[in-house]
């Protein structure tokens, strides 16, 4: 993977959600996230970098899970022929079904838009 598309894609997380300083990015030990050029990127957006301890393969549980998701729900039934098409697909699957219906356990039975406009709600 390169350096340049997961820079790409933190800049695009960091624009579109605004986060506050010091939020916390997790990120497995790949070279692309301990490149010069993407802590780089981490210290201008103020935020803070966690890593996966080495040989660890728990800390990544969460996001593989995440992954293991996106194949089977969706990526597993379709055929691109462009990677636009490809992109297009997994920003569906993100914005209209992962975190606006899809139901989760730990965010006592709410979508993820749920549970975030609940949290504001109580928090404003």
């Amino acid at each position: 993977m390169r350096t340049s598309l997961c820079v790409n894609a933190l800049q695009m997380a960091f624009w579109r959600r605004k986060p506050d300083p010091g939020l916390q990015h997790h990120s497995d030990r790949g070279s692309q996230y301990a490149s010069h050029e993407y802590r780089e990127h981490l210290k201008i957006m103020k935020l803070q970098q966690s890593m996966n301890r080495k040989g660890d393969c728990w800390d990544n549980s969460p996001t593989e899970r995440f992954f293991r998701s996106l194949k089977h729900e969706q990526l597993n039934y379709e055929k691109f022929k462009t990677r636009e098409a490809a992109k297009l697909s997994i920003i569906d699957y993100l914005a209209f079904y992962y975190n606006g219906k899809r139901i989760h356990s730990k965010l006592i039975y709410q979508s993820p838009l749920e549970f975030e406009r609940e949290f504001y709600k109580m928090t404003a």
